[in-house]
């Protein structure tokens, strides 16, 4: 209907009208075109072919006698494949008087408007004949004007069709870059930005949005400028870079890189937020780092331990057989440091043993309470607990690991205040920081930390509890932040010591209790049974067995809740969900190992929920308690 409507408003012109393609053939024509020319109605017919057009008019004389017909039609085509824009004025051989417009398309092909000025021209012959009170070079320039003025108008054409692409460039080109998850901008040579797509606020929350004209150092603030200075100076010389940085203000882990503009002296800037992908990146070297040292300890481990099973039992003899007095404190200290080195075993073996970040729904309040009531029977009267919640609901974590390393902390407080006389306080707290982190600090009025201990207190076997110390408490904790992809921070305040732990927040939304769940597992017999499972508590179920089939049923109906495992088949795993889905709940099953990458990226990005697991355990990972009967 569109191409109909079109076509009759295209007839109505009185202009001839043609649209050639890249490849020569006509796409469209008005009725007026083969009038002008008198071509036949195959001619004028889309997908005709502008040689054929050529060769027909050649042989109708349009072009007046033609010494060499193909060598003229070759001509003509080459001219055509290197379309310019341009006017031109032609009497043809039937004595009428054309203007010949043209101008390039962008999608390729061009576009030539054709106008009778038969008319004109005559007037202007007329005027050049019977004023006799006119000039001959008035007269010339009459027509001189005339036509250039057409000229004028046809460039003036020309020039507005390319302002409009250039236009809808700009416009396709900004909006690309405002959809870029990531801040483009460029500066000057005096440091103001001169463009930017508006998404330095989302990549470091606090700064402003509008920041054209904006000198650089405004924008980021001093801490950041400094750190993006040497930089930038370098891109300014003509040194592109590529650097990370950790932006003090927001807590955002910051890439950036700097390219020099070759055209005129500026430089343009890519910066992303990365914060995910290097906690991620610090929580899979960590577990490289633990299956290394699991390697190089395993094999000493049992040596060691068949040394001192011999050591013990010798001494055990040795007790035994009639010896002086003076032997038996000898035998008593050779068992207790073979028992003690027996100890340290274990406590290696738990720091290298294959442990992973195993996130879990939790709110901190109940959790810092439970603590509270498990640390406080082994302080002393004059030691007080005290424990502090301030974060903005639950939160994804391993109440396990998290809880051994707050124990850790706390004893090592009470320790540290043990040695100061008087009564004394020990404050574990929660809260968030810039919606990144979820930091927990342990914090005491004892002595604090040397400057010793600030520097070496997270060395494996470092103590400065003499033979009473094994040194791998801080260590233990070191690894479990590290495991999570966080960080350790030894201080010292005005009242005494602080270790501060931070990982990574992920909100524990609340998953729906009913609805339509996505159940994505390409075993038939497993998706069967989990399918039971869903269905005995609740929820109505539709399966897929890969990526593409999840989002393709994804699209058309209300999920409420995706459950899928890792392994899928196809190329894509179910973390790809994850990104497909951005907007539904995706909780991950899966029975791969607890060191596999895959395994501890999910942990890192979502529920996980380890196969095989009974219908309670599946009701309690969903929130629900129990099974429906």
């Amino acid at each position: 209907m569109t191409d109909a409507l079109t076509q009759a408003g295209l007839n109505l012109i009185p202009q001839a009208i043609t649209i050639y393609d890249d490849q020569l053939r006509l796409a469209v024509c008005n009725t007026r075109f083969g009038e002008m020319f008198d071509l036949p109605a195959h001619l004028t017919r889309p997908g005709a072919s502008f040689t054929d057009t050529l060769r027909h008019l050649v042989a109708s004389g349009e072009y007046g006698p033609v010494p060499d017909p193909d060598a003229f039609v070759k001509d003509r085509e080459e001219t055509a494949r290197a379309f310019q824009p341009h006017y031109m004025e032609r009497t043809r051989a039937s004595g009428q008087t054309i203007s010949v417009q043209g101008a390039p398309l962008p999608q390729g092909g061009w576009i030539t408007v054709y106008t009778d000025i038969t008319q004109t021209k005559t007037q202007e012959q007329l005027l050049r004949t019977r004023s006799e009170l006119l000039s001959e070079e008035i007269l010339t320039r009459s027509e001189e004007l005339s036509a250039t003025n057409r000229q004028l108008a046809a460039a003036n054409a020309a020039l507005e069709q390319a302002r409009r692409e250039l236009a809808e460039t700009e416009a396709r080109t900004r909006t690309t870059a405002q959809m870029m998850p990531a801040h483009i901008a460029r500066v000057d040579a005096a440091g103001h930005y001169t463009f930017s797509n508006k998404r330095l606020a989302d990549v470091m929350p606090g700064r402003p949005a509008q920041i054209l004209g904006l000198h650089i150092s405004d924008a980021l603030g001093e801490a950041a400028y400094t750190r993006v200075q040497p930089h930038l100076d370098a891109a300014f010389q003509g040194r592109p870079s590529t650097f990370e940085f950790t932006d003090e203000a927001s807590s955002r882990r910051i890439r950036a890189a700097f390219t020099p503009d070759p055209v005129e002296r500026g430089v343009y800037i890519l910066s992303q937020d990365v914060t995910e992908e290097t906690q991620i990146r610090a929580a899979l070297q960590q577990t490289r780092r633990r299956e290394i040292a699991a390697q190089l300890t395993s094999g000493m481990a049992h040596d060691f331990g068949n040394l001192l099973t011999i050591i013990l039992g010798m001494q055990s003899k040795l007790a035994r057989m009639d010896l002086p007095p003076e032997a038996e404190p000898l035998i008593s200290a050779t068992l207790h440091a073979a028992r003690r080195g027996g100890t340290l075993l274990h406590r290696i073996a738990d720091i290298t043993s294959q442990r992973a970040w195993q996130p879990k729904a939790l709110r901190l309040g109940p959790f810092l309470h439970d603590l509270e009531t498990l640390a406080t029977p082994s302080l002393p009267a004059r030691i007080t607990l005290r424990t502090d919640d301030l974060t903005n609901g639950p939160v994804l974590a391993d109440p396990g690991m998290l809880q051994d390393a707050l124990l850790n902390l706390i004893l090592n407080a009470r320790d540290a205040c043990a040695e100061a006389k008087g009564a004394h306080e020990i404050q574990v707290a929660a809260h968030e920081v810039q919606k990144t982190w979820l930091q927990l600090t342990v914090s005491d009025t004892g002595p604090g930390f040397s400057e010793q201990s600030l520097t070496r207190a997270l060395d494996p076997f470092y103590t400065t509890k003499g033979a009473k110390g094994s040194g791998l408490g801080l260590s233990m904790v070191y690894d479990m932040t590290k495991l999570a992809g966080g960080a350790v921070r030894l201080s010292n305040t005005e009242f005494g010591g602080q270790v501060t732990l931070r990982i990574p927040l992920r909100r524990a939304n609340p998953l729906p209790l009913d609805g339509l769940v996505l159940l994505v597992e390409d075993n038939p017999d497993l998706r069967s049974s989990i399918r039971e499972m869903l269905t005995t508590l609740g929820y109505t179920v539709v399966e897929a067995a890969s990526v593409p089939e999840a989002r393709s049923l994804a699209e058309g109906l209300d999920i409420a809740l995706v459950l899928s495992d890792i392994s899928l088949e196809g190329d894509e795993t179910g973390l790809a969900l994850l990104d497909h889905l951005p907007n539904l709940p995706v909780c991950l099953m899966t029975s791969l190992p607890a060191d596999d990458p895959r395994r501890i990226q999910a942990t890192q990005r979502s529920r996980l929920i380890p196969k095989p697991f009974s219908a309670s355990s599946l009701a309690q990972f969903l929130g629900h308690g129990t099974p429906r009967a």
